[in-house]
């Protein structure tokens, strides 16, 4: 039996479609775990709010399809969240203190990395209207605002004011730092000690005095990744970006210190 042209080219068509269909079906063209899409939670220091932010669009960048959530408290109430049963992937403490109280209770896992460093300044409204110079009498009628005890940056406040030999009185102690710049923005305070990475990102709404010898009562900031993740994977990932050049370049820009 003879074929003309045309039935050999159908029957070309016939033997090339199986093979269409199973290139489609090949590993390759399957999606990657992260194109799937992965959140990752993270904990983090109040006074990361902004550089974190923006590490997380960074990271994204980085990792197709990873999605960070944040949640931005004081380091000690972070803790109490954790003691509590809350879940994290990623712990960021501004302080040392507190990562050890989460390491003490198992809530980490591995042993944390430090990634930045930060020291305390004082913050007044605009033009300093009442003329603050410093942790001093000049507070003496002003309305002052710190962080509490516990808070890494009461903690430091604390070591801060003994190095001074000042002691002064606050008409209220804050368990956030940004709360403590917040009250000074509104105008409810006339000064706050707050980090000196809070009073650049306050940019023109505060006015920042220096404090004599913040410099040497040095906040470390440590990140681990929590017991409980079950993406250690991408908890390690985060944390090694975290320390990566791109990460150190966002924490400086914040005005962070490097470790």
């Amino acid at each position: 039996m003879s074929f003309t042209k045309h039935s050999l080219a159908l029957a070309g068509a016939f033997l090339v479609a199986p093979l269409v269909l199973l290139a489609g079906c090949t590993p390759s063209a399957q999606p990657s775990a992260a194109a799937s899409g992965r959140t990752l939670t993270v904990f983090a220091a109040a006074s990361l709010k902004g550089s974190f932010t923006k590490i997380a669009d960074a990271f994204a960048a980085d990792h197709p399809g990873t999605k960070i959530t944040y949640n931005f408290d004081g380091s000690s109430a972070l803790v109490d969240q954790l003691k509590g049963g809350a879940s994290a992937d990623v712990f960021a403490s501004a302080d040392e203190a507190n990562m050890k109280k989460a390491a003490d209770a198992s809530l980490i896992s591995g042993t944390p990395k430090i990634f930045a460093t930060n020291v305390l300044t004082l913050v007044v409204a605009p033009g300093n209207p009442k003329h603050i110079t410093g942790l001093d009498s000049s507070l003496a009628s002003a309305k002052l605002v710190v962080c509490a005890h516990g808070v890494p940056c009461g903690s430091a406040f604390a070591t801060l004011e003994k190095n001074l030999g000042v002691t002064l009185k606050p008409v209220s102690e804050e368990q956030k730092v940004t709360d403590v710049l917040g009250k000074v923005i509104s105008g409810e305070a006339d000064a706050g000690v707050v980090y000196a990475t809070d009073a650049k990102g306050a940019a023109d709404k505060v006015t920042t005095v220096g404090i004599p010898g913040a410099d040497k009562v040095i906040n470390r900031y440590p990140i681990a990744a929590t017991a409980v993740s079950k993406q250690a994977d991408l908890a390690a990932a985060f944390i090694d970006f975290v320390a990566s050049a791109k990460g150190q370049d966002v924490l400086a820009s914040g005005g962070f210190g490097m470790a």
